[in-house]
């Protein structure tokens, strides 16, 4: 059976289409596979027990901002070995994740949910994983970094 020109080319593209969407597919759902999650030491930070905080504790001007050092300190180490390989050096984002440093003293409730649910879009659940006392010091890390330009 001999297979003309225009349906090869057609054939060859569909391929090519079918491969290229495996492939995305794949990436997808590998996701944040390859990242071992590693444990945080929050130091002497206060613990902030188990009811989910809507605003950093540690933020200038909020009940625990005289923790505010050792929280950014605790933070930079925890965002390093859980956060930079998806969201970059130092929060610079690459485009393919959002620029944490973009984040306002608004977005604190937005934060707060993602870093324990995660998203449909690849990021995975922190909250079996990371105590609040973790995240929130990676936020005051994050907050504690210029502003992209």
């Amino acid at each position: 059976m001999t297979i003309s020109t225009p349906l090869r080319i057609l054939l060859a593209s569909a391929l090519l289409l079918i491969s290229v969407a495996l492939l995305l597919a794949s990436e997808q759902a590998r996701g944040h596979g390859n990242v071992t999650p590693q444990e945080v030491d929050t130091g002497k930070l206060p613990e902030l027990g188990d009811e989910v905080r809507t605003e950093n504790p540690f933020r200038e001007g909020n009940e625990l901002a005289k923790f505010q050092a050792e929280a950014a300190a605790v933070g930079e180490s925890a965002y390093a070995g859980n956060c930079a390989g998806c969201h970059g050096i130092r929060a610079m984002s690459g485009g393919l994740t959002p620029d944490l440093r973009e984040l306002s003293i608004w977005d604190d409730e937005y934060y707060i949910g993602r870093v324990r649910n995660g998203t449909d879009r690849g990021m995975p659940s922190w909250k079996k994983t990371l105590d609040q006392n973790a995240m929130w010091a990676i936020k005051t890390y994050v907050e504690s970094l210029p502003k992209p330009e």
